[in-house]
C-alpha cells in the first residue's frame, strides 16, 4: 500500500453529484482517486472553482485521509495580457500558482508522517507546484516519487489552434496568442516532464507529442476512462421533448475547442444537414456558455441548454451524437460517455485523437462540412445502422476502458 499526495486543478466529484458536462479533467481525477483509495492512502490538494462549495469536498472525505483546499485565485483578462507579453511562462503555469496554497502544501508535507511515497500532480496548471516541491523534498532513498498526469500535450493544443484561427482575419488576435503560448508551452512543457520521475499520457499520440519534446522521456499511457455503470442504454430515459432526428453535442461550453467546435458546427454542417434532414434539431449541453455560443440558439433548430442537472437524458435523446472538434488535444471524455450509452458518433478524426476506433465500426468519421452532413443524414435515416454502430461502440467501451482496468496502468509506476 502506498501513501499518495494527488495535486488536482478542480475538485474531483463523483459522476452521481456532476450537475451538466464539466471538464474531463474533474471527472479523471475522481475516478483515478477513488480507485486509488480502494488499496492506498490518498491525501488530497485541490482548489475550489468559483461556485464550488464544502458540500463538494465531503464527498471525498470517504475516500481521502486529509483535505487542503483554496479557493480559485482570479487572474484578470489585464493580467493575463501582461503576462503574455512580459512572463516568460505560459498562461497555463500562471493560472493556478498561488503562495499560499504552496505554503499549505509544504505544511501538509511535513506534517504528515511517514512521509509520501507518490506525489501525483494532475495537469499542467499544478506543475509549478511540483517544480517547487523538487526543492522542498529532501532526495534519497525515502524521497517521495513525483508523477506528473499530463492530461492534455498542452503545446499541441495551441498549435492547432494557432493554425486553425491564422486562417481567419477575424481570429488573428486569438491566433498570436496561441502562437506565443504554443512556443512558451513546448519550453515549459519540456521542463516539467523532465522534473518528474515518471509521466503519464492519456493517449499514444500524446505520448509521441511529449516524445517529441524530449525522446529521454519515461512516458507510460493511461488513459481516460468512463463509468460503464453510470453511462448505460437503457438507465436513463431520453429528455421528453426531444425530436427524433436530434444532434447533441456535450461539455463544458467555455472551453476554448468546444466553442469552436460548436461554432464551425452550427455554420459550416447544420444548413447541410437541414437541406437532408428538415425537422433536424441541435442540442448545445453544458454550462457556462460562452457568448458566441450563446448567440447560436437564437438560429432556427438550435438549442443552447446552459447548465443542466444532468447529460445523459440529452445523451440518450441524441439521433446522433456529434464531435465537430478542431483543436484541442488528450482524448475526450465525452467520446466514451456517448458510446458506453450507446449512441451512434460522427466526428471529426481530432475529435477522436488518441482512440483506436476503426471508420464505420465504433465511429462514422468526417473532417469536411459536406460528408459530416452526409454521414450524420445517413444515420438519422437508417436507425438500424446507427444502432448498430452505438452497440459495438458499447462494446468496445466495456472491453477497454472501464476505470477498473484503467487504474493498474497507474498503480504499477508507483513502485
Amino acid at each position: 500500500m502506498a501513501r499518495i499526495l494527488i495535486l488536482a486543478p478542480q475538485t474531483p466529484v463523483p459522476p452521481a453529484a456532476l450537475t451538466g458536462a464539466v471538464q474531463g479533467t474533474t471527472i479523471r481525477n475522481y475516478n483515478l482517486l477513488a480507485g486509488l483509495a480502494r488499496r492506498h492512502t490518498v491525501d488530497l490538494v485541490t482548489f475550489l472553482a468559483p461556485g464550488t462549495g464544502e458540500d463538494s469536498v465531503d464527498l471525498l472525505r470517504p475516500v481521502c485521509r486529509e483535505i487542503v483546499t483554496l479557493p480559485q485565485p482570479v487572474r484578470t483578462m489585464a493580467d493575463r495580457a501582461r503576462d503574455t507579453v512580459l512572463s516568460g511562462l505560459p498562461d497555463m503555469a500562471l493560472r493556478l500558482y498561488t503562495p499560499q496554497m504552496l505554503d499549505r502544501l509544504g505544511a501538509l508535507i511535513r506534517r504528515v508522517q511517514p512521509s509520501h511515497d507518490v506525489i501525483q500532480v494532475e495537469g499542467i496548471e499544478m506543475a509549478p507546484y511540483m517544480l517547487a516541491l523538487r526543492g522542498l523534498v529532501a532526495p534519497g532513498d525515502g524521497a517521495p516519487r513525483f508523477i506528473y498526469d499530463d492530461h492534455n500535450a498542452e503545446y499541441v493544443l495551441q498549435q492547432r489552434a494557432f493554425l486553425t484561427d491564422v486562417r481567419r482575419p477575424r481570429r488573428w488576435v486569438a491566433a498570436a496568442y496561441s502562437l506565443i503560448q504554443w512556443q512558451k508551452l513546448a519550453a515549459y512543457e519540456r521542463r516539467v516532464c523532465r522534473q518528474a520521475d515518471r509521466v503519464v499520457a492519456v493517449s499514444e499520440a500524446d505520448r509521441d507529442a511529449l516524445l517529441r519534446l524530449d525522446p529521454q522521456l519515461d512516458v507510460t499511457v493511461v488513459p481516460n476512462g468512463v463509468d460503464l455503470e453510470f453511462y448505460r442504454p437503457g438507465i436513463t430515459p431520453p429528455l421528453a421533448d426531444m425530436p427524433r432526428d436530434a444532434l447533441v453535442f456535450t461539455g463544458k461550453m467555455d472551453y476554448r475547442p468546444n466553442v469552436d467546435a460548436v461554432t464551425w458546427f452550427a455554420d459550416a454542417v447544420f444548413p447541410l444537414i437541414r437541406e437532408l434532414a428538415p425537422g433536424v434539431r441541435f442540442y448545445i449541453v453544458g454550462q457556462q456558455p460562452h457568448p458566441r455560443v450563446t448567440e447560436l440558439g437564437a438560429r432556427q433548430g438550435i438549442v443552447v441548454t446552459g447548465r443542466v442537472p444532468d447529460t445523459r437524458p440529452y445523451i440518450a435523446g441524441a439521433g446522433v451524437y456529434v464531435v465537430p472538434l478542431r483543436i484541442g488535444g488528450g482524448t475526450r471524455l465525452k467520446v466514451l460517455e456517448a458510446m458506453a450509452m450507446g449512441q451512434a458518433i460522427v466526428s471529426t478524426r481530432l475529435g477522436c485523437d488518441g482512440f483506436p476506433f476503426v471508420d464505420g465500426r465504433e465511429v462514422a468519421y468526417a473532417d469536411e462540412p459536406r460528408a459530416f452532413a452526409e454521414r450524420v443524414a445517413a444515420l438519422l435515416r437508417d436507425r438500424s445502422q446507427a444502432a448498430a454502430l452505438g452497440r459495438t461502440a458499447r462494446a468496445f467501451v466495456e472491453a477497454h476502458y472501464g476505470w477498473d482496468a484503467i487504474v493498474p496502468r497507474l498503480e504499477a509506476l508507483y513502485s
